[in-house]
C-alpha cells in the first residue's frame, strides 16, 4: 500500500559529492568507450562472485521500494547516496528534479511506480550548487527547450520572491530556491491524479 511522499533534500552539495574518478578524463578521449564495456565486464566478475545467481534473480522482474525523484547532476550518486543496493530504488531524474504536470515522461513513471510496482515511497530529492537552479536565477534566455523548462523554477521564485529578495547573499539565496523547489515539486507531485487516486483508494493499489 502506497504510505508517504517523503520531502527529502540533499544536504551534501554536490561540490561534495563529487567523487572526481582517475577514468574521467579518459573517458573523454575514449571515442569508442572502451574503458565503459571493460568497466562493465569487471563489475558483471565482482557481482557474480559475490552472487553467482544474482542476474538470474532479477530476470524475474524488479520489486523496488523507493521511487527516487532526483536531479539529473552527475555528481549525484543515489544508490550510495542511501547506501542500497541494485533493485531497490526506481530511479527518475531531470533538471532541477521537477515534478511537471504536463511531463509526460515524469507523470507514466510516477503512474507505473505507484500502480504496476506497487512502490510504497517516494522521495523527492535537491541538492545544493545545482546548475538548473542557478540558471534559473540569471538574467538571461537560455534557449528552448532549457529556457521553457527553468519557467517552473522562475515562476516558482515569484511566488516567494519576498523571502528570496530579502537574502542578500547570492549563493544563499540558491540554496534556500533548492529547498523551496524541492517542496514546489512535493506539492505537484500530491496533486496527480495517481496520488489523489491512491489517497482514496481507488487505484487499485494493495
Amino acid at each position: 500500500m502506497f504510505k508517504k511522499v517523503i520531502l527529502a533534500l540533499c544536504l551534501t552539495s554536490a561540490a561534495g559529492l563529487a567523487f572526481r574518478m582517475p577514468q574521467a578524463d579518459m573517458l573523454k578521449k575514449d571515442t569508442n568507450l572502451d574503458i565503459v564495456f571493460e568497466n562493465n565486464k569487471k563489475w558483471v566478475a565482482e557481482m557474480t562472485a559475490e552472487d553467482p545467481e544474482i542476474f538470474s534473480k532479477f530476470q524475474a522482474g524488479q520489486n523496488p521500494s523507493i521511487l527516487w525523484i532526483g536531479c539529473s547532476d552527475s555528481r549525484i550518486p543515489v544508490d550510495k547516496l542511501m547506501g542500497l543496493d541494485i533493485g531497490d530504488i526506481f530511479v527518475i531524474r531531470n533538471v532541477a528534479n521537477q515534478v511537471i504536470s504536463h511531463d509526460l515522461s515524469m507523470m507514466s513513471v510516477i503512474q507505473f511506480a505507484i500502480t504496476a510496482l506497487k512502490i510504497p515511497h517516494i522521495i523527492v530529492c535537491g541538492h545544493y550548487e545545482c546548475g538548473g537552479i542557478k540558471a534559473s536565477t540569471e538574467n538571461v534566455d537560455h534557449a528552448p527547450p532549457l529556457e521553457l523548462w527553468l519557467r517552473k523554477i522562475r515562476d516558482t521564485y515569484r511566488l516567494h520572491r519576498f523571502e528570496l529578495d530579502a537574502i542578500e547573499d547570492p549563493a544563499s539565496r540558491q540554496r534556500r530556491l533548492v529547498e523551496i523547489n524541492v517542496i514546489e515539486s512535493c506539492i505537484e507531485l500530491y496533486k496527480t491524479g495517481v496520488i489523489q487516486s491512491v489517497r482514496e483508494g481507488n487505484a487499485g493499489v494493495t
